[in-house]
């Protein structure tokens, strides 16, 4: 393997994060160049795993052992429970894979799960996740949160916050980048030419003329004919109560929805050990396993792997694109 790793973040050592790094590198150890930048005391006692001193040394070995870029934390790691001391160990972990990337030491950025309670309080961590972190790190105008499996993909237009300030932050500018963004990545990332994007409408129904909400026949609608008369395949508002089912799955690329829960749902439900988190509007490639920290198992062996090996599948075939 000649191409350049993909970076794998710890996340939170006292979650499910470094198992699954370790079991998915014994899953894809020839087949994808990685490297885990992170604290060797937190991998599972079993793991094979080796001390490089550069990202470049990590193909050569990777079918071996699993490459380790060290990175010092304040303690070692209570499965189950959170070291706030550690807090600042994961953030610093996170900005040195994405420095990686961005040199070009890396392909793509891989990051596990982290638990943002125990950063907020650990290290005043100024960011609602991942997403917005990146967002900073890399100085991108907007990124946009994407979950994707061979069944669905799915893009809330906003991301972490209470439902009941949905409506006055979606806005009409917030929906047109979303919509932009979505239409680049399928484009630039996931190498479909022409993608089609099916968007949800905010209301039961679709607002059904009025009834039950207004913002569809407000601006919602308007907004999306005139995205498509700019040439790009965009329909809707479609009810999102009928926009998941199989037969319209086929009739787009992705869906952009209006809210975390409306997007999730659908896919976890339809495909849960195989979503992958694509953050779209990077100047880097960023993929992630669809789950949390999982502190309940962590230490049991028993945590399924597979949304993380199709996380770093999809980040190389990202990057190697």
């Amino acid at each position: 393997m000649t191409h350049a790793p993909v970076a794998i973040t710890c996340g939170e050592p006292a979650g499910i994060g470094p198992e699954v790094a370790a079991k998915a590198w014994a899953a894809l150890r020839t087949h994808v160049p990685m490297v885990w930048i992170g604290d060797p005391r937190h991998l599972p006692p079993d793991t094979a795993f080796h001390v490089v001193d550069h990202a470049s040394d990590a193909p050569a070995i990777c079918s071996t052992a699993l490459p380790v870029l060290a990175h010092n934390f304040a303690s070692a790691a209570t499965l189950g429970t959170a070291t706030p001391a550690n807090a600042r160990g994961v953030i610093d972990v996170i900005a040195r894979g994405v420095d990686l990337v961005q040199t070009g030491a890396a392909s793509a950025l891989c990051t596990a799960p982290i638990h943002k309670k125990v950063l907020m309080d650990g290290a005043d961590f100024a960011y609602p996740g991942h997403t917005e972190y990146l967002e900073a790190l890399t100085a991108a105008p907007r990124a946009v949160m994407m979950l994707a499996s061979d069944a669905l993909r799915v893009v809330p237009t906003t991301i972490h916050i209470a439902l009941e300030e949905v409506a006055r932050t979606l806005t009409p500018d917030l929906l047109r980048d979303t919509i932009a963004i979505t239409a680049e990545g399928l484009r630039d990332q996931f190498g479909i030419a022409a993608p089609r994007i099916a968007v949800a409408g905010l209301n039961p129904h679709a607002g059904e003329g009025g009834a039950m909400g207004t913002q569809e026949g407000d601006w919602i609608a308007e907004l999306i004919t005139d995205i498509a008369a700019s040439g790009v395949n965009v329909t809707g508002p479609w009810p999102a109560d009928t926009l998941f089912h199989a037969a319209a799955r086929a009739r787009y690329d992705a869906a952009v929805c209006m809210y975390h829960d409306q997007a999730l749902i659908p896919i976890k439900t339809l495909d849960f050990d195989l979503g992958v988190n694509v953050t779209l509007g990077l100047p880097i490639i960023r993929t992630s396993p669809d789950h949390g920290t999982a502190f309940d198992i962590a230490g049991r062996d028993i945590a399924n792997p597979t949304s993380m090996i199709e996380a770093l599948k999809l980040a190389h075939r990202m990057a190697t694109r």
